[in-house]
């Protein structure tokens, strides 16, 4: 007689989930990714250090992760600011505004590009108001538009962490003596710590790849404003398929490599957490 207290699993036992889960990852990741090394692996080692050190090439990747860190942390702290606004304080439009949060995610990225290069050209609103110094065609551009595409990541990941804690921990740290900003950094921010992190690992690996908003309001000059995904795609233009792929691979690596360190950080955190419980 089966028990009536037995669990049970809507989904089909773990077998055959674990089995479609690999089949599916392999089939969507693994094999594409593999592909992509086994192209590589077709370069001797001369030459693909001539593909991926180049001057210009090293000058891409100086630009992309930099605009990238300085965008995701951007993000990290207005995107903080937008999330404890939209959870903590009720005001008019406040539907409105929670929807323009994630417009960069429905927004196709070349409409993203042409709309900040037409705001932030010498001629348009914006740019216009900081005449004779560029913002579109520099590398200030390259950091509006992945500063643009990455401030989602982190309003959405706060959100939900902001919402289920519970305000009456701020008060009780307020009866106790501690002002607001010891509140906010001894007793909030650790609580938040775990999601701002991934809030931001998100922004920063997404401004990693972004091509579409960027290639028209940086302009796309050689060693000044081409980002390492434009120069991929000029590669494939000229058939230059192990060279794409050798460039490609880099940025998969430094990507794994930053998400591995930020995963780490984060059990970190959880288990110091767990201990000082």
């Amino acid at each position: 007689m089966k028990s009536p207290f037995r669990q049970r699993f809507v989904l089909p036992g773990f077998g055959l989930s674990l089995g479609f889960t690999v089949f599916y990852l392999s089939l969507i990741v693994l094999i594409p990714l593999s592909g992509l090394f086994l192209k590589t692996f077709t370069l001797d080692w001369a030459h693909f250090l001539e593909a991926v050190a180049s001057p210009r090439v090293l000058a891409s990747y100086r630009l992309t992760f930099l605009a990238s860190l300085g965008g995701a942390l951007i993000n990290a702290f207005f995107g903080l600011m937008a999330a404890w606004v939209l959870v903590r304080y009720s005001f008019p439009f406040k539907r409105l505004v929670d929807a323009f949060i994630d417009l960069p995610f429905a927004l196709p990225t070349a409409v993203a590009g042409i709309a900040l290069t037409a705001v932030y050209a010498p001629n348009g609103w914006i740019g216009k108001w900081f005449a004779p110094h560029k913002i579109a065609f520099t590398e200030w551009g390259v950091l509006i538009a992945l500063t643009f595409i990455g401030l989602p990541f982190v309003v959405r990941t706060l959100q939900p962490v902001l919402e289920e804690m519970d305000p009456d921990i701020e008060e009780a740290a307020a009866s106790l003596g501690a002002n607001r900003w010891q509140t906010f950094i001894k007793v909030i921010f650790p609580g938040l710590w775990p999601a701002w992190l991934t809030g931001f690992a998100l922004a920063f690996a997404r401004a990693l790849g972004e091509y579409g908003s960027v290639v028209f309001i940086s302009g796309n000059m050689p060693f000044k404003t081409e980002i390492v995904p434009l120069l991929i795609i000029t590669k494939l233009e000229q058939y230059d398929y192990a060279g794409a792929t050798a460039i490609a691979v880099v940025m998969l690596v430094a990507s794994f490599a930053l998400l591995l360190f930020i995963n780490l950080m984060q059990a970190r955190s959880a288990a110091a957490q767990g201990g000082r419980r």
